[in-house]
């Protein structure tokens, strides 16, 4: 027997088997009692049985009746349980993102391009940019204060993170104007050996390792000059002499404000800037701007993963 029954019509049945009383159960739904009484009727046709017994000394449930109830009410459950998830997934769609970063990812107008790719999956959705200082090399993912965060490679515990690289970028290094490199058009990372370098914390720990380029001194142990939390400590420490650093290319315009100077190097591995949230994070907003980077970076559209060795660079300004 095909049937095609309204959720309503279900509602309204099993108002009337709850309460045996149709006065009773159309006031429970709201509705007039000889409306209810039509619409009991109207589905009694159409499956073909009663459900009530009606006579003078009340209501009663027939048996197909009782035998209909338990499915009844467990179809209005799924349903009710169908409709909050509807309800989750849209309030997650009008939610707001909070993206971590150390410093700005807007090269060559890669955010406004992730920003409109994400507007269009997400229109209700609202961005929130949050600086988080260099200390923490997750830019706020370890600590669960954004949802996903613009960092450079590698982060500590990089097997709770999934990511998609957004720019590669050769490593410069930032130099007073007055030292005895900056005259050079390229600097190579042997000469720069013996030199201070100013560290990001010692918290940044794989991250801090790599902007002094561990891997690639040979043996030599840095020489620290200073420690610098973000730019504007970067380019005090630099100003005033207390050693050199190494940056993406992207970002020598926040330390070349007078008096700085910044210089490719050869020898050392590239950057890698990186769009990276938790691993296990599977909510709606996240994987959309997952996906707004990989289509405005033009990096390979794939499901969140565990970074493969192919994203791994060597111990990433």
């Amino acid at each position: 027997m095909a049937m095609d029954v309204h959720g309503r019509d279900l509602r309204y049945f099993v108002a009337v088997a709850e309460e045996l009383h149709f006065t009773r159960a159309a006031e429970r739904l709201f509705v007039s009692q000889p409306a209810l009484s039509k619409q009991i009727r109207a589905l009694e046709r159409q499956l073909g049985a009663e459900l009530f017994e009606r006579d003078h000394q009340g209501v009663r449930l027939t048996a197909v009746g009782a035998a209909l109830l338990p499915h009844a009410r467990r179809v209005l459950a799924e349903w009710a349980g169908a409709a909050d998830a509807v309800e989750r997934a849209k309030a997650e769609q009008r939610a707001t993102l909070v993206v971590g970063m150390s410093t700005s990812p807007g090269r060559g107008g890669l955010l406004p391009a992730i920003r409109s790719r994400f507007g269009e999956a997400c229109p209700d959705a609202r961005i929130e940019l949050r600086q988080v200082s260099w200390a923490d090399s997750s830019a706020g993912l370890a600590d669960g204060s954004v949802d996903v965060a613009f960092v450079w490679l590698p982060v500590p515990d990089e097997e709770r993170y999934a990511w998609v690289v957004v720019a590669e970028e050769p490593r410069h290094v930032a130099l007073p104007d007055t030292h005895r490199l900056a005259d050079r058009e390229e600097i190579d990372f042997a000469d720069l050996l013996e030199e201070p370098f100013i560290a990001i914390p010692e918290s940044a720990g794989v991250l801090r390792a790599y902007w002094l380029a561990l891997d690639d001194r040979l043996g030599h142990p840095p020489r620290i000059g200073a420690e610098a939390a973000n730019a504007d400590e970067t380019y005090e420490a630099l100003v005033d002499g207390r050693g050199v650093c190494l940056l993406a290319a992207g970002n020598a315009p926040l330390l070349t404000r007078g008096g700085v100077v910044t210089r490719p190097v050869r020898g050392i591995t590239p950057s890698r800037l990186a769009l990276a949230w938790r691993a296990d994070d599977r909510r709606p907003l996240v994987q959309a701007y997952a996906q707004a980077c990989r289509l405005a970076s033009g990096r390979r559209s794939g499901l969140p993963r565990s970074p493969s060795s192919e994203d791994r660079p060597r111990p990433s300004r």
